[in-house]
Formats: C-alpha cells, structure tokens, sequence
C-alpha cells in the first residue's frame, strides 16, 4: 500500500505547536498526549528495530509505532478487525440510521464535562430507543443497537451526537418471536425526540445538583442551580 501524500502526522508536525501554543489553557494533557504520540508514531524518536529477509539477507529499520487508539496509522488494522466482526453479527434484515444530538447551548457545557454529558447522552438515547421500541404502540419488541459518539460535525465544530445502527426488528417481549419493522418505517421520530428531550434535560439537572458539572469561564454563572434552570428552559420546547 502506497503512502499517501499527506498524513495526519505531517500537518501536526508542521503546525503542532503553533496551534498549541494558540490554544495554551484550552487543550487537555490527554489531548496533548495523543498530538505528540501521533507526531513521533514511527521516528527515530520512538526508537525502532531491524527486519531482515532470511532469504536475500536484505535488512531495514523500522521505526516503533505509538500504538495510541487515536493514531491513524496504528488503528487502521483495529478498525478493519472491528468492522468485521461488526459485519459478523449483522443479521438478514433491513437496517436504520438513528441520530440523537443536542442543541448548541447544551454542547458548550459538554465541551468542557465531556466523560459527564457524553455518558449522559449515550444513556439517554439508548434508554429512549429501547422504551420506545417496547412499546406495543410501536414496535413492541426488545431491540438491540449499535451506537457510536461523533464529537464533531462536517464543518469541524464541536457537535456531539451519538449514530446507531438499529435492525429493522427485534424479539417480542415474551421472548418467543421475531417482531419485524415496517419496510422504510422503524419508530416515530416526534415520539423519539420527545423522550429523549426529557430524559436528556432530567439527566442534566441531576448531574448539576450533584456537583458534577464544571462551570466556568463565561458559564461560571450557571454554577447557581436558578440560572441553570432558567439557562435549560427554551431546550424544552426545542424540536
């Protein structure tokens, strides 16, 4: 396989520290780590080791990888694994594209409670699927999903949201049958949406009342629990 012209590692060698020095108070050690990781990830800096052919005798070094997971160049043999054993338990129905997310307002406390509100939104979302999913109004089975968290949008701005893969179906609440969705049909998204919300904003109020949130900066007045309050108000009437 043929390097490509231009790799992660490059633009974050060329540009590395002029974005981090830009950005001084603003980037996380974890953050930090992966960067250098991915700029040192095969050079001489990691050191490296001597393959040789038994048969020609021709050798070459070859420089250590980082082995970090957000390295591009050490997790493609790991994605390539993933997909297949995702691919594996693929089952011989239909499948749907679902995506939660949340408004601006709300990611710009996610940015800076990431572990907190990113938990928060994989659980609510889950927990909407899954309720509405048993409902016999609905589908009234037991689903299963695969979910994945985005914490960027196309235009590179934070924006997290969660996709999930769901089949089109799923057991029957006695555990005897296969419930199937409508052809082009899985659930009503309004319902969904409406859940969700509500599930969302309540998780959000209790991760506050217990002190769970870090709120500062041009946020440091929604410390108090009124404003907070106040702050989250319009969300519920968003769609």
């Amino acid at each position: 396989m043929s390097r490509p012209a231009l790799e992660i590692a490059d633009i974050l060698r060329r540009h590395g520290a002029a974005w981090r020095a830009a950005h001084a108070g603003h980037v996380s050690l974890g953050q930090l780590k992966v960067m250098s990781a991915i700029e040192t990830c095969r050079t001489a800096a990691l050191g490296g080791h001597v393959e040789a052919c038994e048969g020609c005798r021709h050798t070459r070094v070859a420089y250590n990888s980082c082995r970090n997971r957000h390295c591009p160049k050490c997790q493609g043999a790991a994605a390539r694994e993933w997909l297949a054993a995702r691919e594996a338990d693929l089952l011989p129905v239909g499948y749907f594209h679902v995506v939660f997310t949340v408004p601006a307002e709300i990611a710009d406390i996610a940015f800076t409670n990431k572990a907190a509100v990113y938990d928060l939104l994989f659980r609510a979302a889950s927990e909407t699927m899954l309720t509405i999913a048993a409902d016999p109004r609905h589908l009234g089975a037991r689903i299963g999903i695969t979910a994945v968290l985005h914490t960027w949008g196309s235009a590179l701005t934070h924006h997290p949201h969660v996709h999930m893969i769901v089949p089109g179906g799923g057991i029957s609440l006695d555990g005897t049958r296969w419930v199937s969705s409508r052809p082009a049909f899985l659930l009503p998204v309004h319902v969904l949406g409406k859940l969700f919300r509500r599930l969302f904003l309540t998780g959000l109020l209790a991760l506050h009342a217990a002190g769970r949130l870090r709120l500062f900066g041009d946020r440091a007045g929604l410390s108090d629990p009124q404003a907070f309050e106040r702050h989250l108000a319009p969300m519920k009437a968003k769609k």
